[in-house]
């Protein structure tokens, strides 16, 4: 397993700890020196933040920086680690209440890294950084994601307007060639607007070809259970990172974010919905792929346990499914790392 990042403290060197308030255009730094009281906010660019960091070390000081993550994604944490800091991403939280502002926020990040630092474990909850390969690999499969989205967008787009102007439904696929050559009695101002979306439609799905081509490469010649596509093996590998980065079953089933939320108290137990605090594109393919294993695969273990639930009716199938997709993460991981064979979980291969 891989372990999450931690402080390195040298008690021969004085520490700085910094909260960092990430924008765009600027960002806002909270320092603090070992155990003193925070200083004043201080407004930054990131180059020259990143050269007052590089300082501080010159100096002989450790400096400890965090900020949340968003969407601004590593660069920053990458330069810093460049400069000598001991950076940290944190997924984000709400600091302060109701009362939000720049400053603040950098000061809570401070405290709470400061605390962090001297041992307080559950003040900040460090994220895994991806390396730039992995980055890139995740980057492909998003890709597809977004391209595929634009496509429904401009078919649904085109729908609205032939229904709009000339009260008739519009065929799935309307833009394909045999669907297209049925459109010509259409009013000539419409087919010319359908013409434009079709262009545009062509043009994004030779992308989307010829990047799924690219992804399937990636696992052509690898052997895969039956009712696991390529693609899902794809997405599924990406999104991971590595698995090898979890340790148990309880990190990767905590993952998917298919676990139960609760609510007990005294010797009341109350059990809820999914707590959704995983990645959530992994358990929408997870749920997606245990459709798939129900059929293709019955020889699977853990759904032959829970054979009198699937059977129990809609709502309580559903709910079963749910718990099977976090138990196919868990065998994709026993799999994947060769804790476990295909045929030890009962699958049969492709």
């Amino acid at each position: 397993m891989q372990p999450l990042p931690k402080a390195v403290v040298d008690p021969a060197k004085p520490a700085l700890k910094l909260g960092l308030d990430v924008h765009l255009e600027f960002l806002m730094a909270v320092a603090q020196r070992d155990h003193a009281a925070p200083q004043a906010p201080r407004k930054f660019t990131r180059e020259h933040l990143v050269a007052q960091v590089r300082k501080w070390v010159a100096e002989g000081l450790t400096v400890f920086c965090v900020q949340e993550a968003c969407g601004f994604g590593f660069v920053l944490h990458r330069e810093l680690v460049a400069a000598g800091a001991q950076s940290f991403l944190i997924t984000p939280i709400a600091l302060n209440g109701k009362r939000k502002t720049d400053k603040l926020d950098a000061r809570a990040l401070c405290l709470r890294l400061s605390r962090w630092v001297d041992g307080n474990r559950d003040e900040l909850s460090p994220i895994r950084i991806p390396s730039a390969t992995e980055q890139h690999r995740r980057e492909g499969t998003r890709r597809r994601e977004f391209l595929t989205g634009e496509i429904r967008r401009l078919a649904n787009r085109g729908h609205g307007q032939v229904a709009e102007y000339c009260h008739v439904k519009l065929m799935h696929r309307w833009w394909g060639p045999r669907n297209w050559k049925k459109l010509a009695t259409l009013d000539p101002w419409v087919l010319a607007v359908l013409a434009e979306l079709r262009e545009l439609i062509l043009a994004v799905e030779a992308q989307l070809l010829k990047l799924e081509a690219e992804l399937i490469a990636q696992v052509k010649d690898q052997p895969r259970p039956k009712a696991l596509g390529e693609l899902t093996l794809v997405i599924l590998d990406a999104e991971m990172c590595d698995w090898h980065r979890f340790g148990n079953r309880k990190q990767i089933g905590s993952y998917t974010g298919c676990c139960p939320g609760e609510h007990s108290s005294g010797g009341k137990r109350r059990v809820g919905s999914i707590d959704r605090m995983g990645n959530g594109r992994v358990r929408t393919v997870l749920v997606e792929a245990v459709w798939r294993f129900l059929r293709w695969q019955p020889g699977w273990k853990a759904a032959q346990r829970l054979k009198v639930k699937l059977t129990s009716g809609t709502a309580l199938k559903k709910k079963t499914v749910i718990a099977l997709a976090r138990q196919l993460a868990i065998d994709l991981w026993r799999w994947r790392t060769g804790r476990c064979t295909l045929e030890e979980l009962g699958w049969v291969a492709a």
